[in-house]
């Protein structure tokens, strides 16, 4: 078994391990550790704990030391620093005019590397950049093109629901979206309605979408004959997905009817879980944008 402390660098990003040694480490503490990037300082979000060696990534690094006031005090200086880099790669950016979005610029506390996130429509010949930067602040620089929700990620903001971006309060990292997800939950496809800050699919799409895959599941389509308890065959009018019940065009008496049932006063074949959806061509067009298949987020795999 291998003592392990759960580590994370920034607001919302992925909790790294590493070994606290005989250090007494708890939750909430700063502490300095060695990561890929350099010597960083970064919140503890586990309490120390054993897990099995098989589990542990190797090899794994040591908790340098727990964080002082100095070490507090130099962050500080770096983050002051890190927004006259930002506003100097902006000028730079103007004069080599590059077509390319500076979205933050940061030191590692060790302030052996400076980082620069951008985004961009396609490839950027940024060598020359990187030379004028690394005459200005003699430091080693790095030039990282993110996408757009990593962007989102690290600027936040308020989403349509009115709250903080679910990207940049808690989601480690970002989960495939998909139109079958907002098709499942019977959502208009506007993809004014859809779409997040980022402009692609909203992330919660995928908070409900395993209980209405189950829901729906257990109802029929529009459209479909059902039996009913009452001894009656009709159509299926339509159908409330949260309240499991159906609404079903019967004929009584030579008139016709509506009536609701509940999904457990029908009979019928139950539809399986649709791996697909059909959109029109239309839709299709203007949805293709919207989709993402997620992936490792870019700003949080160098650590």
């Amino acid at each position: 078994m291998t003592k392990v402390v759960g580590v994370r660098f920034r607001n919302a990003g992925k909790i790294y391990y590493f070994g606290p040694g005989d250090l007494d480490i708890h939750a909430g503490m700063h502490v300095i550790v060695e990561t890929a990037r350099g010597v960083e300082m970064g919140t503890v979000m586990t309490e120390p704990k054993t897990v099995p060696e098989d589990e542990v990534i190797a090899p794994l690094k040591p908790v340098i030391r727990i964080a002082t006031e100095a070490d507090e005090k130099t962050v500080e200086r770096n983050h002051e620093k890190e927004k006259d880099a930002f506003k100097i790669c902006l000028e730079k950016i103007a004069k080599h005019k590059l077509e390319m979005k500076l979205v933050e610029a940061e030191y590692t506390f060790d302030n052996n590397k400076l980082l620069f996130y951008f985004t961009a429509d396609g490839r950027i010949d940024f060598r020359e950049l990187v030379k004028d930067l690394a005459a200005v602040f003699r430091t080693r620089i790095e030039l990282r093109q993110i996408g757009v929700r990593d962007e989102t990620k690290i600027m936040g903001g308020i989403g349509i629901c009115g709250r903080e971006l679910c990207c940049n309060t808690y989601l480690s990292e970002f989960v495939p979206v998909s139109i079958k997800m907002a098709k499942e939950q019977n959502l208009s496809l506007n993809p004014t309605k859809i779409s997040g800050v980022c402009g692609r699919l909203m992330c919660c799409l995928k908070n409900e979408e395993e209980t209405y895959e189950y829901l729906n599941s257990r109802l029929p389509n529009n459209g479909d004959y059902v039996t009913t308890s009452d001894g009656f065959k009709g159509q299926v009018s339509s159908v409330n997905v949260l309240r499991q019940t159906v609404k079903v065009l019967i004929e009584v008496e030579d008139e016709k009817e509506i009536r609701e049932y509940g999904v457990d006063e029908l009979r019928f074949k139950p539809r399986r879980r649709r791996d697909n959806v059909k959109l029109s061509a239309q839709e299709l067009k203007e949805l293709s944008a919207l989709e993402d298949k997620g992936g490792k987020s870019k700003i949080d795999d160098a650590k």
